[in-house]
């Protein structure tokens, strides 16, 4: 009789050691399964949800990188980010609840003008907090995007281009072309001066320096003189960027309650 109660407990045993088992096989592969897919959204959007902070506050991670690609496709050895992979997904965070803020990394050389402002519209319309964060460079239409966020950030070795609008392909030149020039430039100078702390004045001085580039006009501001121009809040990293971004989220809660 004892050994057969003996039996029934070691059997029992070893079936909750075989369920054991399978749950954490299971909970491998699940979390192999999330980081593949991870994987495979960064290398495919660039983007990602940063959801394993102690604050438990979900962080969407967009960047922008490369030229930014307006209506023409670019060759297929340029680095793009693509407008619309860019606008759905910010809609696509406006509308989440599981979206606490939007962190924006930016390492581009500019690109089309509508697409850029679209992007920096879009983000500045976002009910979320958003930081930015210059990484390698934000240049030419990069800044509107730089600075449509709530509050703004740029690695000490970090550049900016400061420069006017360009136009690729025949122009012809008549006073209607420049006028039209003018007007692109009205628009992006505009949104970033309502965006930022430099005054228009100043930064269309900027655009028009001719003692700094070689072969064109315009400015490099590096690091701390993007801020001491009133473009960007501060020199910081992306543990100042993350650090701040949760701290508004942190800020935007306790105000709703």
């Amino acid at each position: 009789m004892g050994n057969k109660q003996t039996s029934k407990k070691e059997k029992a045993q070893d079936n909750n050691k075989s369920e054991k088992e399978d749950e954490k096989k299971e909970r491998k592969e699940a979390k192999a399964d999330a980081e593949k897919h991870r994987d495979q959204r960064i290398e495919s959007t660039g983007q990602l949800t940063l959801d394993e902070s102690e604050s438990e506050h979900n962080i969407h991670l967009i960047t922008i990188i490369g030229e930014i690609e307006g209506h023409d496709n670019l060759g297929s050895s340029s680095k793009t980010t693509k407008y619309e992979h860019i606008l759905p997904q910010l809609a696509a965070i406006e509308d989440s609840k599981k979206i606490d803020g939007v962190i924006i990394l930016l390492n581009t050389m500019g690109g089309d003008v509508e697409a850029g402002l679209a992007i920096a519209e879009m983000i500045a319309s976002l009910s979320k907090p958003t930081v930015s964060l210059v990484l390698g460079g934000s240049h030419s239409i990069g800044v509107p995007i730089a600075v449509s966020t709530d509050y703004s950030y740029i690695v000490p070795t970090g550049t900016m281009v400061i420069h006017p609008v360009r136009l690729n392909g025949m122009v012809i030149g008549v006073q209607q072309t420049f006028d039209y020039f003018k007007q692109i430039q009205n628009r992006i100078t505009g949104f970033v001066c309502q965006h930022c702390k430099i005054e228009q004045s100043r930064l269309e001085e900027l655009m028009m320096e001719t003692g700094m580039l070689t072969k064109d006009v315009g400015t490099v501001l590096v690091g701390k003189e993007a801020v001491e121009e009133g473009i960007i809040n501060e020199v910081g990293g992306i543990k100042d960027a993350i650090s701040h971004l949760h701290d508004m989220v942190e800020r935007k809660k306790s105000d709703t309650k």
